[in-house]
């Protein structure tokens, strides 16, 4: 298994407001070679839409071979 780049944890949850920002962070790391773990989470705080999505590092939490 390799690396994330910079780092990185191969475990990450982004979280902020549902807008293009948020979108562009969570493409960014898709092109980083993160993958989508299950659906976001989304929430509303009174003002606005915030949205969690957690993404997971190719290989990351695969069962080790025996």
């Amino acid at each position: 298994m390799s690396a994330p780049p910079d780092g990185l944890p191969v475990y990450r949850v982004l979280t902020g407001p549902d807008d293009a920002t948020f979108c562009r962070r969570v493409s960014e790391a898709i092109a980083l070679g993160y993958r989508l773990h299950e659906g976001p989470a989304v929430t509303f705080n009174g003002e606005r839409v915030i949205v969690a999505q957690a993404l997971l590092w190719p290989g990351a939490g695969d069962a080790p071979a025996d």
